[in-house]
């Protein structure tokens, strides 16, 4: 048939698949005007035509059910659709914007941690603060679930926000210093809600169940900075929070001989 192409050809021509075309056949979007005497499709010029504003106004975001009245309609109802078309475009990419704007916070976060500025971070987080805790963390927990949380989190926070985890997590180190100096005993009431403070605010930077705060505990006993930390609150304050969280941990079905990381 001359003057005639294939629907594998037509497909390839508009960068769509066969099957499309099939599909746009079935709705009745794009009907071929010739068969050969195989019965195989047979697409004309004008079909072919007809077919590449079908592709245009799908490409625009006209729905499929939409597109056959456009295609024989007037100037001015397309007129319409198209700047109708042009005012969503215009919404679709500030979003994109924002998407974007989310992503590069996002690869920075997994990158740095925390994306405070470097000289405002002793004023969000505190004077003890240690600017090269996020990367050491980072080499230890980089490639975990934790770390993964972390970084989701910490994209979407603001310096206040920063300030308000920063906060609780040294009110928690309050309560249990004051706990401490109270002589309350680790398995007790108070010392099990002190524990659970803590494990709230541990929260705020990943999800901390009750038998990774048990690991998180033996750190601050065997690791010396946090250790130090802990110790300047209160002395023996490292091992009085991890007997406290050890305790706790017992009370919520966890066996601190066993606990590990989840």
């Amino acid at each position: 048939m001359n003057g005639f192409e294939g629907v594998g050809a037509v497909a390839r021509s508009l960068g769509v698949s066969v099957r499309t075309l099939h599909h746009w056949h079935r709705c009745g979007v794009a009907v071929p005007s010739g068969r050969t005497s195989n019965g195989y499709r047979m697409y004309s010029e004008a079909d072919v035509a007809r077919l590449q504003r079908v592709v245009l106004f799908r490409d625009l975001g006209v729905p499929l059910q939409r597109i056959p009245g456009l295609l024989d309609a007037g100037s001015a109802q397309r007129r319409a659709e198209l700047e109708s078309r042009r005012v969503e475009l215009a919404e679709r990419i500030l979003r994109l914007q924002d998407v974007d704007r989310a992503v590069e916070r996002l690869l920075a976060a997994e990158e740095h941690g925390v994306l405070v500025p470097v000289p405002e971070q002793p004023r969000v987080f505190g004077a003890q603060w240690d600017p090269d805790w996020p990367g050491q963390a980072r080499e230890l927990w980089g490639e975990s679930v934790q770390w993964a949380q972390y970084a989701e989190r910490s994209a979407a926070r603001t310096e206040a926000d920063w300030h308000a985890v920063s906060v609780s997590l040294q009110e928690s180190t309050d309560a249990a210093a004051e706990a401490l100096r109270a002589g309350v005993l680790p398995g007790s009431t108070e010392a099990g809600a002190v524990a659970e403070q803590h494990r709230v605010a541990m929260s705020e930077y990943f999800h901390c169940t009750h038998s990774m705060q048990v690991v998180l505990a033996r750190s601050y006993v065997t690791e010396p900075g946090f250790r130090a930390y802990y110790e300047q609150a209160a002395p023996g304050l490292a091992v009085w929070l991890q007997l406290a969280i050890e305790a706790n941990a017992r009370n919520h079905g966890v066996d601190p001989g066993t606990a590990r990381w989840e």
